[in-house]
């Protein structure tokens, strides 16, 4: 996909190179790569994500247009949630609103993991970044 970042290309890439439970596997291993909420923000304070399947607040920090900074939080207990939450943060935080705003929104279906996990779980992934690309316009 011509329209991502290198970031989050790289992440697309990884995820087309396994196949089957090798992808679950892979989106585990970002599920506990999801840094934990900086302590001078709250999840109180986060906007909640009530289309994914499990708790999932976020926060974007667009003070700095050429370089939003994105906050998630996802219990432990939900893995599937916290590896798109991760995908998402180690693939956009740090870009420019723009950039941001270029990605195409169904992107997530090139990590092929449409046969892993169920539509109702991918939906919570495009809601993560609709709502980000939302506080970014």
């Amino acid at each position: 996909m011509a329209d991502l970042p290198e970031s989050l290309a790289e992440i697309v890439e990884d995820f087309s190179a396994v196949d089957g439970q090798d992808k679950l596997q892979l989106l585990l291993e970002f599920s506990r790569e999801l840094p934990p909420l900086p302590e001078h923000l709250e999840q109180a304070a986060m906007e909640p994500v009530p289309e994914c399947q499990s708790p999932l607040f976020l926060s974007v920090d667009a003070a700095d247009r050429e370089s939003i900074k994105l906050y998630f939080s996802a219990p432990p207990e939900a893995p599937t949630t916290r590896g798109f939450a991760s995908i998402l943060h180690q693939g956009l935080d740090g870009h420019s609103a723009q950039t941001i705003l270029d990605i195409p929104d169904d992107f997530y279906l090139a990590l092929g993991l449409g046969d892993a996990v169920s539509p109702l779980r991918l939906r919570g992934m495009s809601a993560m970044l609709t709502r980000i690309k939302r506080h970014l316009k």
